[in-house]
């Protein structure tokens, strides 16, 4: 583990990961270290819409909901009416900062070429929108690495529901029960459970830095078989 204390192990001494048939990653603060991005850039985009709030309150209420639910919020709290323009508000900081800053999580193009030579497939499932995914996969030079990108916006319902992870499943073939799902979020991993299918809490993203075992309990508490803080501890 690389920081702070183990937040979880395997139930039983088993192994949490088994053997999938496919890997279903969220994206912001599983492929891309975004979240501290996302999270800051979100934060001051609030404050001009009269809506005061630290970097830690802004992460409790909104990390790993979509961007449907973070505008309704926005809409109901804001003190200044229906809050129109904050999507786009919202995106022209984002996707600036974006294209000058965002990186990889690390470890990922290790683990993505494990998987590749294993012949094991795997997607992205994440309540940002294609556009977001885009630009974010495109100013990591990730594009081609994933073909196969699932969003919130091909749902009714985003996470928590199960809708998301269903849809990926079983536009790549898949029955739930032979997939894993990677997340960092508590409403990612309640997504997981409600679909059935077995998931892995990730804490390694520098959002989560001297929190790590905290929010590892959580994701454990809400449902993860284990929490892993490092992507090289993904053994698949």
């Amino acid at each position: 583990m690389a920081q702070d204390e183990p937040a979880a192990a395997p139930p039983g001494g088993s192994d949490p990961f088994g053997a999938p048939s496919l890997v279903i990653f969220d994206f912001d603060g599983v492929v891309a270290d975004s979240e501290i991005i996302s999270l800051t850039s979100l934060r001051d985009v609030l404050e001009k819409f009269g809506i005061a709030g630290s970097e830690e309150d802004v992460r409790h209420r909104y990390l790993g909901a979509s961007l449907a639910t973070i505008a309704a919020d926005v809409a109901a709290r804001s003190p200044h009416g229906p809050a129109e323009g904050f999507e786009a508000a919202w995106h022209s900081v984002l996707y600036d900062r974006f294209r000058a800053e965002l990186a990889p999580v690390q470890g990922l193009p290790a683990l993505l070429d494990r998987l590749d030579a294993r012949g094991l497939p795997y997607c992205i499932a994440s309540s940002g929108t294609f556009e977001r995914i885009s630009v974010a996969l495109g100013a990591m030079d990730l594009t081609h690495r994933f073909p196969h990108v699932f969003s919130a916006e091909m749902v009714v319902r985003g996470k928590p529901a199960p809708d998301l992870f269903l849809y990926a499943a079983a536009a790549m073939g898949v029955a739930p029960r032979d997939c894993l799902v990677i997340e960092d979020s508590p409403f990612g991993i309640m997504a997981a459970k409600a679909a059935g299918i077995r998931s892995v809490g990730f804490t390694g993203g520098a959002h989560l830095a001297g929190i790590r075992a905290e929010h590892g309990r959580k994701l454990a508490e809400t449902g993860a078989s284990a929490v892993i803080d490092a992507l090289d501890a993904l053994s698949v």
